[in-house]
């Protein structure tokens, strides 16, 4: 099986996956067609792109001859985020072909722009294709379900960098059960300001509590101020910008993770690596990676996005129940390691594969993890939910 994977450029997301693809094919390519940014370059996202299956479309002399080229040795095709020029060449071959998408609707969308994005899409995807899609969101398949496509081709999928093998004991032992962390850019979607507002409630509380701020972004003053503001400057620390494995040194040290982020949020993957960590997760119900991953109230906590009152509940929940704490960050590292990782994921991809090769038009192989079906799951979907604590 020869399985070419279509992107925008390679980098420690995919490394993982690809290694496993690789080792498990007879030929495996990523095709990067564009240039990484400089921002990215800068947080150590170049890591590992001379592996031999690499292939830097970008920059070869003859772009149009190299792809037809790579087309015609491939049997199965990934269409991730790559010019749809040369996705519509994969996808008129009528061999296999698996897009690879977070959610379209990330934001609330006009009723021009929704049949603007209708035709577009339906035009990209023929329903006459063989074309599946991998959900990098648990609301992928609620936003393609208005566009009337993918119907019974919805598969969980999602982001799998490396995850790391602990001591988990030995690890959730020292972790600091009133360190709380924060990762990403401070821009207004992932709300880091609401994380400052939930600190401050704490220390009025009578809580000893520190969070940490890892990145850099628009919203630095504004946040800076704000510290002064609630009257939190002793309880929140801004730590800079930091490279993916001073990211995972400090998640390894901190109690609990707070991911703050809205619909905008097409997947997250700290997600996976704070859970990889053996934090006690808790995260907004809209980023697209918390439904897959976490089951509430077993490996992680998962409140209502925007919802500060319920935010707060979380965290003093778990700075007063340290053993729950410890419990469902064990869980959660037990949920990447068995099941959300980019072994399972390559060798669940290769076999729902092999059985539409062989005919089996909506494969329903796993009960749950990558692979599994993606059913369609509605944004109020934690309101009813019946709380289990």
């Amino acid at each position: 099986m020869n399985i070419t994977f279509f992107s925008n450029y390679f980098n420690h997301h995919q490394f993982s996956l690809s290694e496993e693809l690789n080792k498990r094919t007879t030929n495996y390519k990523f095709v990067s067609t564009k240039e990484m940014g400089d921002h990215r370059k800068s947080l150590g996202y170049v890591k590992n792109n001379r592996s031999e299956y690499v292939i830097e479309l970008h920059k070869s002399s003859n772009k149009t001859e190299k792809t037809k080229e790579i087309i015609d040795e491939t049997s199965v095709f990934i269409g991730g985020s790559a010019p749809e020029n040369i996705l519509h060449k994969c996808i008129k071959t009528n061999r296999l072909f698996f897009r690879y998408s977070e959610r379209p609707f990330k934001k609330e969308s006009s009723i021009l722009y929704f049949f603007k994005m209708f035709i577009k899409e339906r035009i990209k995807n023929p329903m006459s294709k063989p074309i599946y899609m991998l959900c990098a969101s648990a609301y992928t398949p609620l936003d393609y379900s208005r566009l009337f496509l993918f119907k019974n081709r919805t598969y969980k999928w999602g982001y799998f960098p490396k995850a790391k093998i602990y001591d988990i004991d030995a690890l959730i032992t020292e972790k600091k059960s009133a360190e709380i962390l924060w990762c990403g850019r401070f821009i207004n979607w992932k709300h880091p300001d609401d994380a400052i507002k939930a600190i401050s409630r704490l220390k009025k509380d009578g809580y000893n509590v520190l969070l940490k701020f890892i990145g850099t972004g628009d919203m630095e003053s504004q946040l800076k101020n704000m510290i002064k503001e609630y009257d939190t400057e002793e309880n929140v620390v801004f730590l800079g910008s930091m490279s993916p494995e001073e990211v995972r040194e400090h998640m390894e040290r901190s109690g609990i993770y707070l991911f703050t982020s809205d619909k905008q949020e097409g997947w997250g993957v700290v997600l996976n690596e704070s859970m990889n960590s053996g934090c006690a997760v808790i995260a907004s119900h809209l980023i697209g990676s918390v439904p897959f991953l976490i089951n509430n109230n077993e490996n992680g906590l998962v409140y209502e996005s925007g919802n500060i009152d319920m935010l707060y509940e979380k965290i003093k929940f778990l700075l007063d129940n340290p053993e729950i704490q410890q419990k469902l960050g064990k869980n959660a590292y037990k949920t990447i390691i068995t099941e959300w990782n980019a072994e399972v994921a390559a060798e669940r991809f290769l076999n729902l594969t092999q059985h539409i090769l062989n005919g089996e038009h909506y494969p329903d192989l796993y009960k749950n993890g990558p692979c599994s079906k993606a059913e369609i799951i509605k944004e109020d979907w934690l309101k009813k939910e019946k709380e289990r604590i």
